[in-house]
């Protein structure tokens, strides 16, 4: 249940997120899902990809510098509301959320959360346990 993420270290100059995109696409990567974080000196652009080993090899290969992490998926209702319900059950367990990002699921009418909690195992743990439909990595890839 734990999804595969990649973290690319930027630096925070005109061109560079381009530049990470572009290898990508001249390597075929589809991105399933994608965040941005920033400070004044560097980015950190979060992605979830098909193939994250030949990706974060592929970017490597053209000098980017790349980690893979990982994080729990979740599908919630698009509705007021929705997130709120999942973020309450980590509350709930006491369990602290380090990040998040989210995206649309227009086939489910719904939408996907990716979490990242401090202690992913007792993340999902939790989030099962309060009835939150956690999703594997083979339904998200291939989403």
């Amino acid at each position: 249940m734990k999804i595969k993420q990649l973290s690319i270290f930027l630096e925070n100059r005109k061109g560079r997120m381009k530049n990470a995109l572009d290898t990508l696409e001249k390597g075929g990567v589809n991105i399933r899902a994608l965040s941005i974080a920033d400070t004044s000196d560097f980015g950190i652009l979060r992605l979830i990809v098909p193939d994250p080993e030949g990706t974060k090899k592929l970017l490597e290969d053209n000098n980017f510098i790349v980690k893979i992490g990982q994080v729990i998926a979740v599908r919630m209702p698009d509705r007021p509301g929705g997130l709120g319900e999942i973020l309450g059950i980590l509350d709930d367990n006491d369990i602290n959320l380090e990040y998040l990002y989210a995206f649309v699921e227009e086939k489910e009418n719904g939408a996907i959360v990716l979490l990242h909690p401090e202690d992913i195992d007792a993340g999902i743990k939790a989030l099962e346990g309060g009835g939150a439909e956690v999703i594997s990595a083979e339904e998200i890839y291939g989403l």
